[in-house]
């Protein structure tokens, strides 16, 4: 059978999500196809060459582990080692410019600017969000005034109005496939989700940015807020190693999302 090294953090703790949970059960489902071993994201730079693949999945923000994370994806792109997700992505993987890259392409991305001389691009709130754009996991993320926001806008961060979003929407996907979706019904409870109905609009929303992506395998996670005209937002486009809330899924969803991943995980091992 054919060799995985998963990279994954048990032992991180993230606000509402149980990682370790999560990638118990899937390491368990996915010994049924293939020979599989588990690593902390420090190791596996130095245990990679011994396996077929490497699959990334609930490794924590690599802020928390930069130098072993960027050791890890030189060695990888070196040897040409096969990583799922492929690191190719230019959403998340590569941090949050593409928020502003989006934005001035016309996407539907929740109002985005990096520097003070553009503030008046964004409507006209009381308050706004900064965070990093090597951000991850709202570390480094504030919530600053009006008054204040000038100071913050200096290049190296995202700022955006707080916007008034009825809800939080989560769309997943297995390579260009959609899987599930989930929201979040109190936009003050992020992580208390909900399985969500998507509509043929939604999907058409979230496959935009799948497509802009152009990555061939790999599970990416759509963010979105509705907003108050109804509309649909981009929030991020998560394409490293996004949490999936299995747990809020019954047994024949997270069944349907197993056969997918491993017949996705299948075809990358096989392409030439």
């Amino acid at each position: 059978m054919p060799r995985i090294l998963y990279v994954t953090d048990l032992a991180y703790e993230a606000r509402g999500r149980r990682y370790g949970d999560e990638d118990i059960f899937l390491t368990a489902r996915l010994r049924e196809d293939f020979d599989l071993a588990l690593c902390n994201p420090r190791d596996a730079a130095a245990l990679m060459d011994a396996f077929d693949a490497v699959v990334i999945r609930n490794s924590g923000p690599v802020l928390t582990h930069q130098e072993a994370y960027d050791a890890f994806r030189e060695r990888a792109l070196a040897t040409g080692a096969r990583v799922y997700n492929p690191l190719s992505g230019q959403a998340d993987m590569a941090g949050k410019q593409y928020l502003l890259d989006l934005a001035a392409a016309g996407y539907p991305v929740i109002p985005t600017v990096d520097r003070a001389d553009d503030l008046h691009r964004l409507p006209d709130a009381d308050r706004y969000v900064v965070k990093p754009k090597l951000g991850a996991d709202s570390m480094g993320l504030r919530i600053v005034s009006a008054a204040e926001v000038g100071a913050f806008a200096t290049g190296d961060v995202l700022v955006q109005p707080c916007v008034d979003f009825a809800y939080e929407v989560s769309f997943y996907f297995v390579d260009h496939d959609f899987q599930y979706a989930l929201y979040a019904p109190h936009p003050d409870r992020r992580w208390q989700l909900e399985p969500y109905e998507a509509t043929a609009d939604d999907l058409d929303f979230a496959r935009r940015f799948i497509d802009w992506n152009t990555l061939d395998h790999g599970i990416q996670r759509v963010d979105a807020c509705r907003a108050p005209d109804g509309e649909l937002l981009l929030v991020e486009l998560e394409d490293l190693n996004p949490y999936l809330s299995l747990d809020v899924l019954d047994d024949a969803a997270r069944d349907a999302f197993v056969a997918a991943l491993k017949a996705s995980l299948h075809r990358f091992l096989s392409r030439g």
